[in-house]
């Protein structure tokens, strides 16, 4: 069966997955890791891309964002993974490939998801064991939205600003949303259709974007299609 081509809603929020090949490293000191975020920042600028949150783990990195285009959001992971490859091969004496395949990507319904999915991303190392608190991890946006630090990678998305008039207000309730974790069901449908390709969003959102986009949004039923049914 063909491949899908990648779904993308330009102007909504996308979650995006990009891991290391066989799970290997993809960052080995701190000097790996701001190389990474200074190529980010100027892919991002050179994509008109919007960057709401992220997370570099060790041998994956997260990004919550809003492309403009579908050429805007492949072309800034183009030009994220060959140069971040590229830098990252000379410091180390190593060659050829980092990554494992193509990067993963899901549009978000905004009002729906992408809360629950800036969370899962930033609670990402406190699944993993690596720290306590998501804002103990240095490498996520986490801190930020917490009001601990300024990151300039991060534009605010008005979902995050609506949660408080202050800036006080919105970090005191982005903190109780952390706190009150992510749930295996959730997570396990943001990770699936992230890796999958598939879409997260109501019914009506879904079948919208299946016309619009001229792709399936989300995976068919088993089975023989009922009488009428086209499918979303």
């Amino acid at each position: 069966m063909a491949r899908l081509p990648r779904l993308v809603l330009p102007g909504w929020p996308h979650h995006v997955i990009q891991r290391g090949n066989n799970r290997q490293l993809i960052v080995r000191s701190d000097g790996d890791r701001r190389a990474w975020r200074e190529i980010l920042a100027d892919c991002l600028e050179m994509y008109s891309v919007s960057l709401q949150a992220y997370v570099l783990m060790d041998n994956h990195f997260h990004l919550l964002l809003t492309p403009p285009s579908a050429q805007a959001l492949s072309g800034m992971m183009q030009a994220l993974g060959r140069r971040y490859v590229g830098g990252h091969n000379a410091v180390h004496g190593r060659s050829g490939t980092l990554w494992e395949g193509r990067f993963k990507c899901s549009p978000l319904e905004t009002e729906r998801y992408f809360l629950a999915c800036m969370r899962y991303i930033e609670l990402n190392p406190v699944r993993a064991g690596m720290v306590v608190q998501a804002e103990d991890f240095a490498w996520s946006s986490a801190v930020h939205h917490l009001g601990l630090r300024h990151d300039r990678l991060v534009s605010d998305h008005p979902v995050y600003w609506a949660l408080g008039n202050t800036p006080f207000e919105r970090e005191r309730r982005y903190r109780d949303f952390l706190d009150a974790g992510t749930g295996e069901r959730e997570a396990a449908l943001i990770t699936e259709s992230t890796l999958k390709g598939w879409a997260m969003g109501s019914p009506e959102f879904l079948a919208e974007h299946a016309l619009t986009s001229g792709r399936p949004t989300l995976p068919r039923a088993r089975g023989r299609p009922r009488k009428g049914d086209t499918g979303g």
